[in-house]
């Protein structure tokens, strides 16, 4: 409308010139009369003018000059003004807050179904019950201080490298409805503060959820409602600043689209540093069966879809690189579920479905780090790979360990996040990275120090990550045994929560 009234305005001074020349030209011409006409003709074009100014550009101005308030969009005037700010996308609102629920949907109930289902019958309960735990612990922690410690401002920093945010609660409603910022650099996106922080906050509380399946039927629930929280603030914050926010390892180039390295190999650390602390099951238990397969495959199911939220959302908004780290994260699950029954169907001669689950899992895995950054192409090839590389750790790795890691967490996410961050420095390709990160680029594209970095980003996450889980749960331990006694465990539930979770009795 600025525009309108300024053309308008060249277009008076324009007429104004034209009707004085005209005049003149009349009266030199000995036609007054002709002038008087022209005249009156232009000075209705000129009333029509001001007419219109004043009715389409008068609001414009006065909004400019004076600062008159912001009104929302046609389809949102309902609402109060400062319930949509200008720089508010209601659109990538909406998916921000769907996808987040999508990934807490995959804690609850859907990896708390998942494990249930593999673990034995009498340890259901306990089972759901420290996935249960973890999700409403990490809550708190993370409104507390975690989410701030892991992307606000820099609290820590070493010239341009940012270490730590700032421990600080993120309950105020100044902050809570404030634009986005992330990190050392204060990022902005167009998405209010508290759908970050509630995004953010389902990534936290199923890392722990996570690794549960790495020291079930056999971990003190006492010592395990102290290692969470603790553990969500020393590990999983830091390195949250360090690859998600902008921090010291981002700024070196390193990249984790989604959790490769921050969630799933953090995880499968963790899970191997926690069951050499706290030690293994009862002999009687370490080879046994899954009790529910069906539990296991909805819950396997809930994990495969609510993965499009997990991925789908890291862009931030609504955009076309979030449809495609979707169909990427889609695309690669299911090449993995195939990989994998080809190998069970090669060296053990049938196809599982708990193999392919686990599969599905590990093809979901690998793609984390990756999805928002390669082309189809690239998903195919991680996905494969996500079926190949777990399987071999799983049936000749981890035996070779001789730690009880129960549910496979160290093959399943630590092996396979690691194998999609490494083929994330190969395979991210530029035509995918201008949607999102502009100017990353893979080795297969020319930048081998990519995959350097990537390398080196790993090893940073493995070695923090064990000192920190193994010296821990060694503090822990003084305060209270990290094992329950194997009474208890002989009796499972009912000895440690007083209640099961099947009751086969009429």
């Amino acid at each position: 409308m600025i525009l309108k009234v300024s053309s308008l305005g060249i277009r008076r001074r324009e007429s104004k010139l034209a009707f004085r020349h005209l005049e003149i030209s009349s009266v030199e011409n000995g036609t007054p009369q002709d002038g008087l006409g022209h005249f009156r003709s232009r000075t209705r074009i000129v009333i029509l003018v001001l007419v219109a100014v004043a009715l389409f550009g008068l609001p414009t101005l006065i909004h400019t000059v004076f600062g008159a308030p912001y009104q929302p969009p046609s389809n949102l005037n309902t609402y109060p003004a400062p319930a949509v700010p200008s720089w508010l996308d209601t659109g990538s609102n909406a998916w921000m807050l769907t996808a987040a629920t999508l990934v807490g949907l995959m804690s609850l109930p859907g990896l708390a179904i998942f494990y249930g289902g593999l673990a034995k019958k009498r340890f259901i309960l306990n089972t759901l019950f420290m996935i249960f735990y973890a999700y409403a612990a990490v809550l708190i922690v993370w409104l507390l201080f975690g989410y701030n410690l892991g992307f606000g401002p820099a609290g820590v920093k070493v010239g341009n490298y940012g270490i730590l945010g700032t421990p600080t609660p993120t309950l105020d409603v100044g902050f809570m409805s404030s634009q986005t910022a992330i990190g050392p650099f204060q990022v902005h996106y167009n998405i209010p503060t508290s759908t970050i922080v509630f995004f953010q906050f389902v990534f936290a509380a199923i890392t722990p959820g996570l690794f549960a399946g790495a020291v079930i039927e056999r971990m003190s629930f006492k010592a395990w409602m102290i290692f969470v929280p603790v553990w969500s603030a020393l590990v999983y914050s830091p390195l949250s600043y360090w690859l998600f926010a902008g921090g010291w390892l981002n700024y070196l180039g390193a990249v984790d689209f989604s959790g490769g390295y921050v969630i799933h190999l953090s995880a499968g650390i963790t899970a191997l540093a926690a069951a050499l602390a706290v030690g293994p099951r009862l002999s009687s238990d370490r080879r046994s069966k899954p009790n529910n397969v069906i539990l296991v495959f909805i819950g396997a199911g809930i994990l495969w879809l609510g993965w499009n939220g997990f991925n789908g959302g890291d862009p931030y908004g609504a955009t076309i690189d979030a449809a495609i780290a979707v169909l990427n994260t889609e695309l690669a699950a299911a090449a993995s579920v195939i990989a994998w029954m080809l190998m069970d169907m090669k060296f053990k001669h049938k196809p599982t479905l708990i193999g392919a689950t686990t599969a599905a899992v590990t093809g979901l895995v690998a793609i984390t780090p990756a999805a928002g950054y390669v082309n189809g192409w690239g998903a195919l090839i991680i996905g494969i790979a996500a079926g190949t590389i777990p399987w071999i750790a799983t049936n000749n790795l981890a035996p070779k360990l001789k730690l009880d890691d129960a549910l496979g967490v160290f093959p399943a996410h630590g092996v396979a996040g690691l194998t999609g961050g490494l083929l994330t420095g190969i395979l991210a390709d530029p035509a995918v990275t201008q949607f999102v990160a502009p100017g990353l680029t893979g080795a297969l594209y020319g930048n081998l120090n990519q995959f350097g970095v990537q390398a080196l980003a790993a090893g940073v996450v493995i070695v923090y990550t064990f000192a920190v889980t193994f010296i821990l749960l060694k503090v822990i331990g003084l305060l209270t045994p990290l094992r329950e006694k194997d009474s208890t465990l002989k009796v499972g539930d009912m000895a440690i929560h007083g209640e099961i979770g099947m009751d086969m009795e009429d």
